[in-house]
């Protein structure tokens, strides 16, 4: 055992220590024990012959011997008591091992428990989070909601997200929805800062998406109401203008079977230069953009 650990290893191998100490106070016991009486005859190794002790040998010789019997007598009953202490002691360390062990496990079933109702917790407030996002969202699209057909897109940031597009972080966005009536279509638009298809990097690109709404079943089939779609002159002279009607064949303006059909409308709406320097379209880093549904018929 290295010195430093020495007090260490005596402290936790006590019971080991007694085990090994035990064969040998039995052996001195047994030695006792089997010693001849004072009258008995004891071989002479030197002689090879048999005699009484007290024979040649001198009366102190027998004192000597009885007095280190005593002690040893003495020693061998010092070390019981010993034994005994440390047996003692051995069973009151088994009883607090064992009541340490039964609170341990008391222990561990309780942060079992804790940690279970941890997990619980984490997945509930996974949920109100994710309910809480939801939230947001659906009073995010009331508070822009039309119902009117008309939708008017401001667009803060501009620069921002006009870099964010050229870089490829976010090449595209899409605008709260509108309805034409309340219980109407479910309209959007989708606006590429940076182009798309033979737009793109020369032009905005500004398309127009039909979204699966909740009355859909009521709805005349395909959608047929001309689409126009505008970037508002914010000194209210000259808007950019470009209007469509559908065409009914094609998927984009069939009942929606998944969140939103197909984006379709103008790659080439307007040319990225006239927003650049000061553009009466682009004022703080802002644009508008306008859609008009035609409800004619509806």
């Amino acid at each position: 055992i290295e010195n430093g650990k020495l007090s260490d290893h005596e402290h936790s191998s006590t019971m080991e220590h007694l085990r090994l100490l035990l064969p040998m106070v039995l052996s001195v016991a047994r030695a006792r024990a089997e010693a001849p009486g004072p009258g008995e005859w004891q071989e002479d190794s030197g002689l090879g012959l048999y005699r009484a002790p007290e024979e040649g040998v001198p009366m102190g010789v027998g004192a000597t011997a009885s007095a280190q019997s005593v002690d040893l007598e003495k020693k061998v009953n010092a070390l019981e008591n010993i034994v005994c202490v440390l047996n003692r002691e051995v069973e009151r360390s088994s009883v607090t091992l064992e009541a340490f062990s039964h609170q341990h496990r008391l222990d561990q079933e309780k942060i079992e428990n804790l940690s279970n109702k941890v997990r619980q917790l984490e997945r509930t407030l996974t949920m109100r989070d994710l309910q809480l996002s939801e939230t947001e969202q659906l009073v995010r699209e009331l508070q822009f909601c039309t119902y009117d057909g008309i939708f008017v897109w401001k667009i803060n940031d501009f620069s921002r997200r006009r870099q964010d597009a050229v870089a490829g972080r976010t090449p595209a966005m899409f605008s709260p929805a509108f309805y034409s009536s309340k219980y109407g279509y479910k309209m959007c638009l989708r606006l590429y800062l940076n182009g798309d298809g033979t737009g793109r990097g020369t032009h905005l690109s500004l398309f127009f998406v039909v979204m699966r709404g909740k009355c859909d079943a009521l709805l005349k089939w395909p959608f047929s109401q001309k689409v126009t779609l505008m970037l508002l002159d914010q000194n209210n002279r000259e808007h950019i203008i470009d209007a469509f009607r559908p065409d009914v064949t094609s998927t984009s303006f069939q009942r929606p079977i998944s969140e939103m059909n197909i984006a379709s409308g103008c790659p080439l709406f307007c040319p990225l230069a006239k927003l650049a320097g000061k553009s009466p379209y682009l004022r703080d880093d802002t644009i508008f953009i306008k859609a008009i549904v035609d409800l004619t018929g509806l």
